[in-house]
């Protein structure tokens, strides 16, 4: 078997079970998990960087004001989509979150419509429109709109978006995300720490401790993403990465007791039905291809 499979299916696994990792860190708040992940996400990278001497990007990059610019928006998207997802963890709307990267792909759909001017094919178009139905389905059934899902599939949806056209490989552009941020990051943990408050005064060791593993939680996954998409044809690489959102959802239903009732399991199948037309049509379109040629 091709070993990109592995890769790709350890990196889904790892951000699947994300939400184990989150609830250990209930009692701080969402903002402040995601300070310490920018902080500690940038110390663990810039080791892995040394590691592999790969620091000629940095030189280029610095000279380039709209590279920059491009980095600190997708930085501040990712910032944010992360953000609601540690929220969406710890008040338990872990349904909600894997719901959103159920919709993400069909997302990624509509914005390459949008803005690269591809033309999806008429499966894909009606893929679309039965997971608008789904969430349509939601939004009736609970009386307003599922925001935790949509939130986490549009912000890393224009997020995949930027960095597509700000071309960088996944270590380094992650890399300079993280230290776009960090300064922001470290001078506001440090002023809270001043002031008494926040995990690195009040938190014991344990939760200092899960904080400290929240910077190769974070790379690692995105190192084994990186090794398997290269080793991966997309039709394949699109149908792993169902393996974290369908993880979260066991995860919400079985070990954190979320409810999921047969009116609002309607809307999730309906979005599931989207993602199967979806993902049969991109392994339709990917057997044609070779025969083409």
């Amino acid at each position: 078997m091709n070993p990109g499979v592995y890769y790709a299916a350890l990196a889904y696994m790892a951000w699947g079970f994300l939400p184990v990792f989150f609830k250990q860190l209930i009692q701080v708040n969402a903002f402040e998990i995601v300070l310490h992940r920018m902080v500690w996400s940038v110390v663990f990278l810039l080791c892995v960087l040394t590691v592999l001497k790969r620091w000629s990007w940095l030189r280029s990059v610095a000279r380039q004001p709209r590279v920059l610019v491009a980095f600190a928006v997708s930085a501040l998207l990712l910032s944010a989509n992360w953000t609601v997802y540690v929220w969406a963890v710890q008040n338990a709307h872990v349904l909600d979150a894997s719901l959103g990267y159920f919709i993400l792909p069909l997302v990624n759909v509509a914005l390459g419509f949008a803005f690269l001017n591809e033309r999806p094919r008429p499966v894909q178009w009606l893929a679309v429109a039965v997971a608008a139905a789904g969430v349509l389905w939601l939004t009736v059934q609970a009386g307003r709109l599922p925001w935790v899902a949509l939130v986490l599939a549009i912000t890393f949806g224009i997020y995949g978006l930027l960095r597509k056209l700000a071309k960088l490989g996944a270590l380094e552009g992650l890399t300079l995300e993280t230290l776009l941020l960090s300064p922001f990051a470290v001078g506001l943990l440090a002023w809270w720490a001043w002031h008494g408050q926040g995990a690195l005064v009040q938190g014991d060791a344990a939760t200092l401790g899960w904080l400290l593993l929240a910077g190769p939680l974070t790379a690692i996954p995105l190192l084994l993403f990186a090794a398997g998409a290269r080793r991966l044809p997309l039709a394949t690489l699109g149908i792993l990465q169902y393996i974290s959102p369908s993880l979260q959802m066991l995860l919400g239903v079985w070990l954190y007791g979320e409810a999921f009732e047969p009116a609002r399991a309607i809307g999730f199948y309906l979005i599931w039905l989207a993602l199967v037309l979806y993902s049969a049509d991109s392994l339709w379109s990917a057997r044609k291809q070779p025969l083409s040629m």
